[in-house]
């Protein structure tokens, strides 16, 4: 896949806990991201935080069981977001989505042109 030089950055906050269809929502976003065609899609894990409640989550050595912060990283074409944020828009009950341009320096897979892609046609799984 090549990316054209300007991007979009999708920037998805949720919470560690949260779920979708029986699986974690930020493994859910990362498949359907996949299965529509985004070029990638990075998953952080927050030490600390707070959103729309203003409660703190943190990872304290004290707790073991904190619903810690999520942050799903996805660059793409604004086009390819703008049709893949419906998608996302009915399994977010809390959160938060930031759009931002980005500049793609680079996006490689580490293949030649003539290597085959190990994944091509595979259906992801749920």
């Amino acid at each position: 896949m090549v990316l054209p030089e300007r991007g979009h950055l999708l920037r998805i906050f949720i919470g560690e806990t949260d779920r979708h269809e029986g699986m974690p929502l930020y493994e859910w976003i990362v498949r359907r991201a996949r299965a529509h065609g985004l070029a990638g899609a990075t998953v952080l894990r927050g030490l600390e935080g707070f959103g729309a409640h203003s409660r703190i989550h943190t990872a304290k050595v004290l707790r073991l069981s904190a619903d810690l912060p999520i942050v799903i990283e996805i660059v793409d074409t604004r086009e390819k977001i703008e049709e893949f944020l419906p998608v996302v828009d009915g399994a977010i009950t809390e959160g938060l989505a930031t759009l931002e341009k980005v500049e793609i320096r680079l996006y490689r897979s580490g293949r030649t042109a003539e290597e085959p892609d190990e994944h091509a046609g595979e259906e992801p799984s749920t």
